[in-house]
């Protein structure tokens, strides 16, 4: 059965910084492209980063680039989000999802068939 963990959410003050984790079971996370979400109470799902099948490639949104790191870890099956520099936001669910369908865009949230249960996060002072 495919299952999505994740993990490392947290209440973190402007500026800091926070490693979230996404941990899978019952398929090969390498073999697959994996995406990180964040969704704010009312608001729609939206993409923050994406890693292609065997880390080929890797896109970020733009509040993202230079400020947060994608990774995977073949061996424990994981893949990670670096956020560093963290803004005052609303508190958002970060989730990931995996394996793509239909030809969506990375950062559309129709384009993943599984997701995990999600993981709070909250920047503020």
């Amino acid at each position: 059965q495919l299952q999505l963990v994740e993990s490392g959410g947290g209440l973190v003050q402007p500026g800091g910084s926070l490693r979230l984790s996404c941990a899978a079971s019952g398929f090969t996370l390498n073999d697959n492209g994996a995406a990180w979400f964040r969704q704010a109470p009312g608001k729609e799902r939206e993409g923050v980063s994406y890693m292609s099948p065997r880390s080929i490639a890797t896109n970020y949104v733009g509040s993202g680039k230079g400020r947060f790191t994608m990774s995977r870890d073949n061996a424990k099956n994981t893949v990670y989000l670096q956020m560093n520099s963290l803004r005052p936001a609303t508190p958002a669910v970060h989730y990931c999802a995996v394996k793509r369908r239909g030809r969506y865009a990375w950062y559309n949230w129709n384009a993943y068939e599984y997701w995990g249960q999600g993981t709070q996060v909250t920047v503020s002072s």
